[in-house]
């Protein structure tokens, strides 16, 4: 237990010193390789813990965003098929996208994101409590 509260401090630090540096303008990216293993290690840590379903309430903008790409690429496939032609659900996937191309600024979806994410976490850490 000692060892896994460790790493799981020094992962929540990786993710706070991601997020100070990138506040807009951005002077750090994190691209596939660095969201993909803090992704994991959040992953082993909620099976190590027995609490999956917890990550996925509290990474609900995550799961989100990897939904909107289902859907979108789903139903394109689906109706090229069916009519010849591909439609979109959104405008673009992953979901941030679509609301660019709608018009929204990036800071300001970034940080509706952040608030849905911080409510989703509270709701996450609310369901431990319960069991």
């Amino acid at each position: 237990p000692l060892a896994l509260a460790i790493i799981a401090a020094a992962t929540a630090g990786a993710y706070i010193g991601f997020l100070w540096w990138n506040a807009a303008p951005a002077k750090i990216f994190m691209g596939d390789t660095g969201s993909l293993a803090l992704g994991g290690v959040l992953g082993v840590i909620a099976v190590l813990i027995h609490q999956p379903f917890v990550l996925v309430i509290a990474g609900g903008v995550f799961v989100l965003e990897a939904v909107s790409v289902l859907v979108q690429t789903g139903w394109f496939k689906h109706t090229r098929r069916k009519y010849g032609e591909g439609r979109r659900v959104f405008l673009m996937a992953p979901l941030h996208h679509h609301y660019e191309l709608k018009g929204w600024e990036e800071p300001k979806i970034i940080v509706r994101f952040w608030i849905i994410s911080l409510i989703l976490v509270l709701i996450g850490l609310a369901t431990l409590k319960v069991r």
